[in-house]
């Protein structure tokens, strides 16, 4: 489970009202695009690995494969947020295609472990939840910025209660831990929805460059709340093998 934190601070900018809507529209077409190929991406790879039993071996059955996997997922977001500007636009565009295959290998576990009916079921489900939340953060008019500080306290309080039922092992702990997981992610989809409306403006006033890489950092930040709602919500609806 991983949060992006990407929160750039877009200058002061002085144009119109239908502008400002034109810009951000165009932004988030860029957005929804880089994300539903992520996912694509991510969805196709998931099936490939699934059906290698010698690519499923080598993963879950080598020492250390996994987690390197996850280590390497890890350190892609953190240099993305950390060095995004700094990057060319086909690096940025190359770190956000490596994430989204990496990311198909170890999800690829999800198709192991339930159903391929509940797996389609509760990805539209997944879809649907995260089309309205996302429609809310974008056209409410309600400031949503005093959400992030909860949102990240409850992030962190999430990955800890997982972290313990490792060990634990508690089937309530588990449940508890999935509708929080929902609650949050939900949440956070209508948060950081929000926010990349401000992010859109980079556009404005640092170039269409900057604009086109925020855009890829605002698709791997709506990848990630969609990826988590589905597995949350997998984790409570999913009909296991």
């Amino acid at each position: 489970m991983e949060e992006n934190q990407f929160t750039p601070e877009p200058k002061p900018v002085y144009i119109s009202t239908e502008e400002a809507a034109q810009v951000q529209a165009s932004f988030f077409t860029q957005v929804y695009g880089w994300m539903t190929a992520g996912l694509g991406l991510t969805g196709g790879i998931a099936m490939f690995a699934a059906s290698s039993p010698a690519l499923m071996e080598f993963v879950f059955g080598t020492p250390f494969v996994f987690i390197g996997l996850i280590i390497a997922e890890l350190v892609i977001v953190g240099f993305l947020s950390a060095r995004l500007f700094d990057w060319s636009l086909g690096k940025v565009q190359a770190a956000f295609v490596g994430y989204s295959i990496l990311n198909g290998i170890t999800l690829s576990c999800v198709f192991l472990a339930y159903t391929s009916g509940s797996i389609a079921s509760t990805f539209f489900v997944s879809a649907a939840t995260f089309g309205v939340m996302s429609l809310f953060g974008y056209f409410t008019k309600a400031d949503l910025t005093g959400w992030g500080k909860l949102l990240s306290m409850a992030l962190i309080g999430l990955v800890l209660a997982m972290v313990v039922n490792i060990f634990l092992n508690n089937s309530m702990l588990e449940t508890i831990t999935s509708f929080i997981g929902v609650l949050l992610f939900v949440a956070l989809t209508a948060y950081d929805t929000q926010k990349l409306k401000a992010v859109a403006l980079l556009g404005v006033t640092e170039g269409e460059e900057v604009s086109n890489k925020a855009s890829i950092m605002g698709a791997l930040t709506l990848y990630l709340d969609f990826v988590n709602l589905f597995l949350f919500l997998l984790r409570i609806f999913g009909r296991r093998r």
